[in-house]
This record gives structure tokens, sequence and C-alpha cells, in this order.
């Protein structure tokens, strides 16, 4: 039997999988910062350690899976006064929407969801612990910083020196800073900010820094020791690089085993089919709403598994459209085998199954685990197995594939042709009068205007059509 193996960003290797208590996983994950949609970029981090979590559970671990909402940060904050609304009003609106979305790309929610203003407490005690370590200071401004140059080890994430580091995103630089490299632990408050925003502590009124939430909301919901931390890759430097610096510095050992992030999203640009960083700045940002307007969701959830969760991904109409002929196939395969109703297992002894295991047990490699998959639908075409069926059927629900009847996906979309069920099994009627007269000028008529309105028909050996969407 394999072994798990998780590509450790720390170490810079694949390492074998040692949970702290054995047989039992905590796994925090950094998530929203709630104020707008979330965007197809979301949707790849959350997606990758959706399967992480699942491939965690099959192999027998009960996983305790965190995700926290940041509900205050600058940008939340400039938003809700734009909006002249409260930050409770912008945030909750906006978290529903993220469940909505993540929902239907069949993303599991958390075990735990932390919100950050819950934890504000937790946030001044270890705050005031570094201070008494030397590690945190309170400058001219009223503000509370990290003094980075104080704690031993400081960019042993990112794999850059003290030197080579800048101060990075969402780290305000100015004077009162003992060194640029500094990080905010507490933000004194505004006169022009809310009264919402504004708590109690021993420096003054003020609110928490973004970096110092996780560093609480994990502590408080795996203790200050667990086994994986993730989240994108755009996170490693300054997010996580300081989220080490405050946990370590404050108590004194590791905060986590094995530290796991995920590729960035690429958007193709259609002209000349470069890929290219996404931003709003460049008119190539998509929300999950936007591609859910186009696309399926199995098709959405489909494309970003076919890539390797640690890969860059490229989104793209040539991509989409590819994952979407893909995933008909591997439906098409089971259409007309009767797997049951009952739930499915997986019979891990089988030969394809030991392949998806080992496949998976590789730093989750879902893009081998899905070649197995077809691998296994090329031999169920053949075989109209029954059992067959089932095996695949179990295995691609696994990864959150294949859970629908494959009537139900392959017509699904059927009202954007403009016609409906019930014209399209006339259509299919009339077609079949039409070749029982050998009249198949008429037949070939009605099967293209059919495919015009994206409809496919798919001729049986028993004289019954299909027809699927397009």
């Amino acid at each position: 039997m394999s072994q798990l193996k998780i590509y450790n960003t720390l170490a810079r290797e694949k390492q074998v999988f040692t949970p702290i208590e054995p047989g039992k996983v905590g796994m925090y994950v950094c998530g929203m910062t709630i104020y707008d949609y979330c965007h197809i970029g979301h949707a790849r981090m959350m997606m990758a350690f959706d399967v992480i979590y699942r491939w965690l559970k099959v192999s027998g671990y009960q996983v305790t899976y965190v995700r926290n909402i940041t509900d205050i940060e600058d940008k939340i904050i400039r938003r809700a006064v734009e909006n002249g609304e409260s930050i409770f009003s912008l945030t909750s609106r906006f978290e529903k929407y993220m469940d909505e979305d993540t929902a239907a790309l069949g993303i599991l929610p958390p075990d735990v969801v932390p919100h950050a203003t819950a934890y504000v407490p937790q946030m001044l005690s270890i705050i005031a612990q570094l201070e008494q370590k030397g590690l945190a200071y309170k400058s001219e401004d009223g503000d509370v910083n990290f003094a980075v140059r104080n704690f031993p080890g400081y960019g042993k994430l990112s794999g850059k020196s003290l030197d080579d580091l800048r101060a990075g995103e969402r780290v305000d630089v100015n004077a009162d800073k003992r060194d640029p490299l500094d990080f905010v632990l507490w933000k004194a408050s505004k006169e022009s900010e809310p009264d919402e925003v504004k708590w109690d502590s021993t420096w003054g009124s003020g609110r928490p820094g973004w970096h110092i939430e996780c560093s609480a909301m994990s502590c408080a919901t795996l203790g200050q020791h667990f086994d994986i931390h993730g989240g994108g890759a755009d996170l490693q430097f300054p997010h996580h690089e300081n989220e080490i610096a405050q946990s370590e510095g404050a108590f004194g050992h590791p905060m986590t085993n094995y530290w796991v992030h995920n590729g960035f999203v690429r958007v193709v640009n259609e002209e000349t089919q470069v890929a290219e960083k996404m931003g709003k700045s460049l008119n190539n940002f998509f929300t999950i709403r936007d591609v859910l307007k186009l696309y399926d969701a199995e098709v959405i959830r489909f494309f970003i598994l076919r890539g390797h969760y640690r890969s860059p991904l490229n989104y793209g109409v040539a991509n989409l459209e590819d994952a979407k002929s893909a995933l008909t196939r591997l439906y098409t395969a089971l259409a007309g085998i009767d797997s049951g109703a009952a739930a499915l297992e997986v019979d891990w002894n089988e030969a394809h199954a030991i392949r998806f295991r080992d496949a998976m047990d590789d730093d989750f490699n879902t893009p081998i685990a899905i070649a197995v998959l077809f691998d296994l639908a090329t031999e169920l075409n053949k075989s109209k197995s029954v059992e067959h069926a089932r095996q695949f059927k179990a295995l691609a629900a696994v990864l959150g594939l294949l859970e629908r009847s494959p009537q139900e996906f392959l017509q699904a979309g059927v009202e954007e042709s403009g016609m409906d069920e019930a014209a399209i099994v006339d259509a299919i009627a009339r077609r079949g009068e039409a070749k029982k007269a050998r009249n198949f000028a008429e037949s070939d008529s009605i099967r293209a205007g059919l495919l015009a309105a994206g409809i496919v028909l798919e001729d049986k050996p028993d004289g019954t059509t299909n027809w699927r969407r397009a």
C-alpha cells in the first residue's frame, strides 16, 4: 500500500505525511476576505483543499478542516463606507454568495469556519506575548508592529534573506516603523473609521492587522501546533511568512508541520492565446458566478481538477470546451448501464483503484487519477459491465465527479437550444419515420436541424436513438 506524500513548501520537497496524532488531521486554510464575489482563482484554491480534505477522509483520517473568514480588513472597511452600509451587512451578504458558489461547484463546507471579528481577544493575547518577548513594539502613530529582525529565521518559507525581502502586499510602510520589513499587528483607530471596527486594548482603541488574525484563529481552533496549513501561492509571502513569525515567536515552537500552496490561475488572451495574470485592470477578471453562467458547474470542477493543484492553471474558452467534451465522454461511458441507486463503495484491491490511490497518495495527483478514470471508461465502453460501472462511479465520486445520472448531465442545459424535451423527442420520432420510409434527405435534415440547435443524436445498435446537448 502506498504512503501519502505531500509537497511541503517549507521543506521544498515531497514528504511522507505523518500526523501529529495518529488517525487525526488538523488542517487550516486561509479563506476569503469577504467584500466581493469570489473569482475563479478563489475557486481553484477552495477546490484544491476540497480534494485534499476528501482524500484525507477517504484515507481513514478524522479530519478537522478549518477555513477562516476575514471579515475585518482595510478593503472591507472602504467598500462598506462607499456603500453606506455596515461591515456586517457587507460581509454577511458576500459570505452567503460564496457559500452558494462553492456549493454549486461541489466544494464541501469546512468543519469549522471562524470569523476574524470573533477572535480579537485571542489576537490581543498573542500580541501581548510578542511584546513581552521583545518581538512587538508600539510606534509613535499608535500602531503595534512586529519587529522582524528580532525573529531568527524570518524568510525561511519564502527562501529569501532579510536584505532581499521587501514589505509585501497589504503591509503599510511608514516612517514610524523601526524597519520597513516590520508589519502591523494592531492598527490604531482613526476618527474616520466606523465604530464597529474599533476595539479597546492595552495599546488604545484599534483593530487587528491582517496577519495576526490567522495566527489567532488557527491556534484557537486547532491548537498551537497542527498538521497542515494551506492557501494560495500568493499568500506564501508576506502573509504566511508573517504567520510563522507571529505564532512561533509567541509560542516558541513550529505552528504547523506541512505548508501546502496551490498554484495561480492565468487567463488565456483569446486574441493572442497567451496566458496572462488575472486582474480587473486587464479586463480578464472572472467571478465564479460569471463562469457558472457559461458552463455547467461540474465542467468547471473537472477543468480545475485536470490540473495538478500546485501547477499554474490556464483559464480559457478552449480549455473549458475541452473539459466539457472530456467529461461528456466519461458520462457517455455510463449511459444505458444501470449501476443501481445504492451508495457505491470503491474496491481498493481492484487494479484501477490501486493506480488511482497511488496517484492521490503522490501529492494529490488528480491529473493521473483522472487518467485512470478514462482507462476505466474505455473498458466500460467495451464490457458494459455493471461491476465496472459501479467501480467507475465510486472512484469518480472520490473527486466529486459523475454524481449525476448520465441523462441528467448529457441533457442538462437543453433549454438553451430553444427546444424542450418534448420537441426533441417528437423530432427524433419524425426522423425515425423518415428513415423507415427511406426518406434519407428528410432524416438528415432533421438531424442537421437538431445539431444546429445544439442537440446531438446518437443511434444505438438496437435501433433506438439517444440525444444529448452538444
